[in-house]
């Protein structure tokens, strides 16, 4: 399991990857009305609108680990899956800057499955921007014994994913900046320390 992969040292002051302040400013914490089991450990309180807050803290952990594993990885065996309009540039971006695949937009029926069709990739850990949006690639990588990293909402049911990062998967800002983080962690990792872009980079237009 990717979730034994690595567990961030626990610190007395916890140094986050960029400011609580910068993560809450892009809405990487608001989560929908709906809670499902799979994402009770992950929801940091309600709001009396009755939307779930998403605990940014576990986010930001999870995205140090992911940014270790991916490092691991032939860059061109990653692939990045995003369906999701606000979440298809920041997918580009992060696939560009770390050398890996995506797939935005439809995903063809058979792409992890069928190597007779033109569309078959054969990645060996896929990323998936929301995995009920995403549900294909997920059900095919599953298939196939493919481990899937899963951006998840509240709402979202973690079934075949193996491991979550818990964010609002729906935000424009807020899909950026997780796919920013990502790709700087992942480069960190390499040893790369020089990172030019901006989290404006990798943010959808409206």
């Amino acid at each position: 399991m990717i979730e034994e992969e690595g567990k961030v040292q626990q610190e007395e002051v916890y140094e986050y990857l960029i400011s609580p302040d910068e993560y809450l400013a892009a809405g990487v914490h608001i989560g929908t009305q709906v809670k499902t089991g799979d994402m009770r450990k992950f929801i940091y309180k309600v709001r009396p609108d009755g939307l779930y807050v998403l605990d940014i803290r576990q986010l930001d952990e999870r995205i140090r680990i992911v940014g270790k594993l991916l490092a691991r990885y032939e860059p061109s065996k990653i692939l990045v899956v995003a369906a999701r309009q606000y979440g298809q540039k920041p997918a580009k971006m992060f696939a560009k800057i770390v050398g890996a695949e995506y797939i935005v937009g439809r995903l063809v029926p058979g792409t992890l499955t069928n190597p007779m069709i033109r569309e078959y990739r054969e990645p060996e850990i896929i990323i998936v921007t929301d995995p009920a949006i995403d549900g294909q690639a997920v059900q095919e990588a599953t298939d196939v014994g493919i481990p899937v990293i899963a951006l998840c909402d509240s709402n979202n049911s973690a079934a075949n994913v193996d491991f979550i990062i818990p964010t609002n998967n729906k935000g424009r800002k807020a899909l950026a900046i997780v796919y920013w983080l990502l790709a700087r962690e992942v480069l960190r990792n390499r040893g790369i320390s020089e990172f030019p872009y901006t989290v404006e980079d990798f943010e959808a237009e409206l």
